[in-house]
C-alpha cells in the first residue's frame, strides 16, 4: 500500500489558503491605512490652505490699517509743524512715514510719498518648510494743503512695480549712511564722498555739495534708482570731531539738492 498523499495535499491546500487569506488581510489593512493617510493629508492641505488664506488676509488688512494710520498721523504732524518750507515739510513726512521717496509739487502744494509696507504671518504646512512669511503692499500717499484748510492725506494701493524704485533708493541710502559714517573727516570732500559712494561709476549717487559748519558736516546727495526719472535728494549729516575721527551719520530726504 503506497503512502497516503491525500492528507498531505489537504494540509498544503489549507496552508496555501491561510497564506492567501493572510496576505489579502494585510493588503486590505494596508489599503485602509493608506486611505486614512491620504484622507488626513488631503484634509490638512485643505485646512492649512484655509488657515494660511485667513492669516494672509489678516496680514494684508493690518498693512492697510497701518498705512492709513501713518498717513493720518503725518497729516496731523504737518498741521502742527507751523512751517511752509518744503524741505522742512519733507522732513516731517519722512519722520512719520519713513518713505524713501517723497516728491513735492509746488503748483499743487502737494507731497507724494511712496513706500512699501510689510507684515509677517506664520505659514502652516504639514511637511517641513513652514514658518514666517512676509507679505508686502505698495502705497502711494498724497498730502495736500489748501489755503485756510488742514492738511489732508489720500492713500492709494498700487502695484509692486511702483514701489521698486523707492525701495531701491531706501537700500542705497542705508549703504550711503554706512560709508559716510566710516569715512575720515579729512576725506569728506565732494570728490571723496562721490568716490566712496560710487567707486565703480554706476551712477547710483550724485554728490551735489559738501559743507562743514563747526563740528558738523552736511552732504547733499541725489540718490538715483534704476528706473528712469525716479530719484530723491538726501541730506546726510555727521559729526566731525577731528581730522582722524569718524562718526555716525544721519539722513533725511529733501525736496531739492
Amino acid at each position: 500500500m503506497g503512502p497516503d498523499r491525500t492528507g498531505g495535499a489537504v494540509v498544503t491546500t489549507r496552508a496555501n489558503r491561510l497564506v492567501t487569506t493572510g496576505c489579502l488581510t494585510i493588503l486590505i489593512a494596508l489599503i485602509i491605512v493608506l486611505g486614512v493617510v491620504v484622507s488626513w493629508l488631503w484634509y490638512r492641505h485643505w485646512h492649512d490652505g484655509n488657515v494660511n488664506s485667513e492669516r494672509s488676509e489678516k496680514a494684508f488688512a493690518l498693512i492697510r490699517k497701518q498705512a492709513r494710520a501713518k498717513a493720518d498721523d503725518t497729516a496731523r504732524a504737518l498741521d502742527t509743524s507751523g512751517t511752509t518750507d518744503a524741505d522742512a515739510l519733507t522732513g516731517v513726512i519722512w519722520q512719520h512715514s519713513e518713505a524713501p521717496a517723497i516728491t513735492y509739487d509746488a503748483s499743487r502744494r502737494e507731497f507724494t510719498a511712496t513706500a512699501a509696507r510689510s507684515a509677517r504671518y506664520d505659514h502652516a504646512v504639514v511637511l517641513p518648510g513652514g514658518g514666517p512669511v512676509q507679505v508686502t503692499r505698495c502705497f502711494v500717499v498724497t498730502y495736500t494743503h489748501r489755503p485756510g484748510r488742514a492738511w489732508t492725506s489720500r492713500v492709494s494701493e498700487r502695484d509692486d512695480d511702483v514701489c521698486r524704485p523707492s525701495t531701491q533708493i531706501g537700500s542705497r541710502v542705508r549703504l550711503a549712511l554706512t560709508r559716510i559714517s566710516s569715512m575720515y573727516a579729512e576725506d569728506l570732500t565732494r570728490a571723496g564722498v562721490q568716490d566712496a559712494l560710487d567707486p565703480t561709476g554706476r551712477r547710483s549717487f550724485d554728490v551735489k555739495n559738501v559743507v562743514r559748519e563747526g563740528d558738523t558736516m552736511t552732504v547733499s546727495v541725489l540718490v538715483l534708482s534704476s528706473a528712469a526719472a525716479v530719484d530723491q535728494c538726501y541730506r546726510f549729516t555727521r559729526p566731525v570731531p577731528g581730522d582722524d575721527g569718524q562718526g555716525s551719520a544721519t539722513a533725511v530726504p529733501t525736496s531739492s539738492c
